[in-house]
């Protein structure tokens, strides 16, 4: 099955403000709302907002805190833990009172926050590419998403073949649209993502319709 539609730029732009142009994040689709903190103690955690409680990933435990009255900002917590945002739930700063210690000063690495989100929304393998930036996730093994064009497309792939070439540590995602044949290749290299000066594991070429995409990526589980 083979869908197009149009994505609001203007959305797209708003929630990748804080990382690079091919970035782009796939938090506009899901109600939750996922973030690494870097905290002034060299504390870090993920936070993941979503009906009215935080779920946070902790070095050493997961919690799950309720919803607070707050005289600003979104707080939670549990009478002994409180993870408290104190610009509301979107905020990229965030306080965090955890096993007796306060953490403060604590600040969303947003770019690392989009490979949390994807993570914890289930996705197994997430790629990116620039120059159009696109981003591409595969979930269950074989659904594909590709956001493309600096965030102006996107296209979901759900009927695909699989073809592993375990020589050339290849696997090939292939796909027949109404636009013609699409197939995503991921090949076992390191591969250099310039934009940014970050290395991944895994080398991606998506083709389709006679565009040619290159990226890099990795699994997330």
């Amino acid at each position: 099955m083979f869908r197009l539609s149009t994505i609001c730029f203007a959305i797209i732009l708003a929630a990748c403000s804080d990382t690079s142009t091919h970035d782009l994040s796939p938090q506009v689709a899901s109600e939750a709302r996922t973030f690494v903190f870097y905290c002034q103690d060299q504390q870090s955690f993920v936070a993941r907002i979503e009906s009215g409680s935080v779920w946070l990933f902790l070095p050493k435990e997961t919690l799950r805190l309720s919803s607070v009255v707050a005289a600003s900002g979104a707080k939670f917590s549990d009478g002994v833990s409180t993870f408290w945002s104190k610009g509301g739930a979107a905020s990229q700063e965030a306080m965090l009172e955890y096993g007796g210690q306060r953490y403060t000063g604590c600040k969303n690495d947003a770019r690392a926050a989009v490979w949390e989100h994807a993570k914890l929304n289930g996705v197994d393998f997430r790629a990116v590419g620039n120059e159009p930036g696109w981003y591409l996730e595969i979930s269950n093994r074989h659904d594909i998403i590709l956001v493309s064009d600096y965030g102006e497309s996107r296209y979901e792939f759900n009927d695909v073949s699989i073809s592993t070439f375990p020589e050339e540590h290849k696997t090939v995602y292939s796909a027949v649209t109404d636009v013609g044949p699409v197939d995503v290749t991921l090949v076992a290299e390191a591969c250099q993502d310039t934009m940014v000066d970050v290395q991944y594991e895994t080398r991606v070429t998506v083709t389709m319709s006679g565009t040619v995409l290159n990226g890099c990526g990795k699994a997330l589980h």
